[in-house]
């Protein structure tokens, strides 16, 4: 699967992208139909401190795959769009397994 991680309005992390890209490719390892993903991390505008934006987008057969968190730090909204990416991977497959199972 490839990975492209863009950084707007911020620097690039090196300890985020390996974050992210480490457990996006766990994703691949469990769900080979995932082709792409997208990622952006930037700064929301919120001035409560839950300002720190994480988006990433799948590309796989099927309707897009995309997440998006705001939290007060980039590894929490990281992790909470990989749990959401999670979930809808499951009902994917299991869609894809009962239509299989129809043919």
């Amino acid at each position: 699967m490839m990975i492209h991680i863009q950084y707007q309005q911020m620097a690039e992390s090196e300890s985020l992208s390996e974050i992210l890209t480490r457990n996006l490719r766990k994703l691949a390892h469990r769900y080979q139909f995932l082709i792409r993903a997208n990622a952006i991390f930037k700064l929301g505008n919120a001035v409560d401190g839950d300002n720190k934006i994480c988006e990433v987008e799948l590309s796989a057969p099927g309707p897009r795959i995309f997440a998006k968190s705001t939290e007060d730090n980039f590894e929490k909204a990281a992790a909470e769009t990989l749990s959401d990416l999670e979930r809808q991977l499951r009902k994917r497959k299991e869609k894809f397994g009962k239509r299989k199972k129809m043919i």
